[in-house]
């Protein structure tokens, strides 16, 4: 089965869920991981089952990072906030970077998380 990670920073949550309401029928079919606050939002707010990893300061996007690393993700869907510089940069770093070594599917904004599970679907 598809597994693909979703996160979005605090000002991009509310994109993210209106992505996963646009996409709900497609989204449903794959097993869904994300980080705290914005696996609770979208479960909240979707029918979408999701597994939630710690918040991204606490934790999650490392822990994220680490299931890419594993090969256990075919993609990840991080809405970042280009214009806010955010505590845990570190590990937002961490995690592109390591989405390149293990070449995962990334995308860091809507159109390009459109395209990404489009091609996870073909």
């Amino acid at each position: 089965m598809t597994r693909l990670a979703l996160i979005a920073h605090d000002e991009k949550k509310p994109d993210l869920v209106d992505f996963a309401r646009t996409h709900e029928s497609q989204l449903d079919s794959y097993e869904l991981i994300a980080t705290g606050t914005t696996g609770k939002r979208l479960m909240d707010e979707t029918e979408l089952e999701v597994e939630r990893k710690e918040s991204g300061p606490l934790g999650g996007d490392l822990m994220i990072g680490s299931e890419v690393a594993e090969g256990a993700l075919d993609g990840v869907v991080f809405l970042r906030d280009p214009l806010r510089a955010q505590p845990h940069e570190p590990d937002i770093s961490a995690l592109l970077r390591i989405c390149d070594v293990h070449d995962t599917a990334l995308a860091t904004n809507l159109s390009s998380a459109a395209f990404l599970i489009e091609g996870l679907t073909n």
